[in-house]
């Protein structure tokens, strides 16, 4: 019997940082603020927010190699605005953002999408228009004599799913870490989850640049 309460507590511990994401998430996606607070710590988030885009922004100047007065100034005025930008992350917009595939990229004026942003609004009907010789719907004119008949109109194939591939699992006993990666061309990315107690895990950074 005890063995197996040590092994039901050992189980419920190890599962307790995905738990605490699904939370995290659900929460994010209802903008349910009040929830969010028990499982993000802001402060540490912000700090490391800020941090990966001060960074950011660092790598996008010495890629210039030049010493060009006016990159400079536009360093100055990327610096100012990274405070902003943090704290519009800092939001439950922003854990959605952040949990939904849809970092910061450091851009001026960048907000996070507001609830239901990422939906397509709905087309209006358009009016039928005849249909052409060849296309669906219509039989493709006869053939000349003595030539093949012409091959049926190709489908398009089917759009490929843009959701990034995502990652989860611990990265040492206090740190469990989801990653993102919408292709195999575009840099990955974290949020990291830390361990408050014994079974309480909290959003605390990000890593932004692989």
């Amino acid at each position: 019997m005890i063995v197996v309460f040590i092994v039901a507590i050992v189980g419920y511990a190890y599962s307790t940082p995905y738990i605490a994401l699904n939370r995290i998430k659900r929460a994010a996606d209802a903008r349910d603020a009040a929830t969010l607070n028990q499982y993000v710590d802001y402060p540490s988030l912000r700090a490391s927010l800020k941090d990966q885009l001060g960074e950011m922004l660092e790598k996008r100047i010495a890629a210039q190699h030049s010493s060009n007065p006016l990159l400079l100034f536009g360093a100055v005025i990327g610096s100012a605005l990274i405070s902003p930008l943090v704290d519009a992350y800092m939001t439950p917009d922003g854990v959605a953002a952040l949990l939904g595939g849809m970092p910061p990229r450091g851009v001026p004026g960048e907000r996070p999408p507001a609830a239901g942003g990422m939906e397509t609004p709905e087309q209006p009907a358009q009016p039928a228009q005849p249909a052409q010789p060849g296309q669906p719907g219509q039989p493709a004119p006869p053939a000349a004599p003595g030539q093949p008949p012409a091959p049926p109109p190709a489908v398009a194939d089917a759009a490929p799913d843009a959701r990034p591939e995502t990652t989860a699992g611990y990265r040492g006993i206090n740190e469990f870490v989801v990653t993102w990666q919408h292709s195999a061309d575009e840099p990955r990315y974290a949020a990291i989850l830390q361990r408050h107690g014994l079974f309480t895990w909290k959003l605390a950074a990000v890593q932004l640049n692989d």
